[in-house]
């Protein structure tokens, strides 16, 4: 099924579970950005829409429905996604609609929510960079977003995130004092994600000891 096909009938789907003002501002609200982050974003990374709601109502802290762009539920765990346009979040917002914008999303946290905020540029002209930042995002909370033959393990994920916060490439050491583990089980760890292609072994000289790890850029679609 294409995703024309498949995005008319998901929106049906939620059409005809909803009356008055619910249905409306799905009717409404659901424009192009949002189908376009379904397209680029959500369709390559999950594949389906099982528990997406599009333009999802929740009360704000001053009692008014606010309608979100989308709410993914995974489990008991509840995430809110906000498709921004620079011209409607940036450029046309003054400060009462900045504060409240600020405090909305406090507020939705406080209730529960993870709330994701995506720019449509981002979905227009950097896809893939938006789907793999969703993939490490998402992927803390469930076993894997990949196939099984790239499946990661807690530690190996949370070596691939501290990687990536580094100004430099990742040493023994990195690992030592962020989990923590003695010398032998770090190298250990990061020799076991050579193995396993996610990271690639630094050599000051041809035969000298490895002192560095550098990720694989190239994997970082499977994270």
């Amino acid at each position: 099924m294409g995703f024309e096909q498949s995005h008319a009938e998901f929106i049906e789907h939620h059409l005809g579970a909803r009356t008055g003002e619910r249905r409306g501002r799905l009717e409404r609200g659901h424009s192009h950005g949002e189908k376009l982050f379904l397209e680029n974003v959500w369709c390559p990374l999950y594949g389906n829409f099982d528990g997406l709601h599009p333009e999802f109502e929740i009360v704000d802290f001053r009692g008014k429905s606010y309608f979100a762009d989308f709410m993914f539920r995974m489990g008991f765990l509840k995430f809110v996604i906000e498709i921004k346009g620079f011209n409607s979040h940036v450029k046309e917002m003054d400060r009462h609609k900045f504060c409240a914008d600020a405090n909305r999303e406090l507020y939705m946290q406080g209730l529960g929510y993870r709330v994701l905020s995506v720019a449509y540029d981002s979905i227009a002209n950097h896809p893939e960079q938006v789907v793999v930042l969703f993939r490490m995002i998402l992927s803390q909370f469930q076993s894997t977003l990949a196939s099984p033959d790239v499946r990661m393990g807690v530690f190996e994920k949370e070596i691939v995130r501290l990687a990536l916060t580094l100004p430099r490439r990742i040493r023994p050491k990195d690992v030592e004092s962020h989990f923590p583990a003695n010398h032998r089980t770090a190298v250990a760890w990061l020799r076991a994600m050579v193995a396993k292609g996610w990271l690639s072994p630094v050599h000051a000289h041809p035969g000298s000891k490895v002192l560095e790890y550098e990720l694989r850029q190239d994997r970082l679609s499977f994270f």
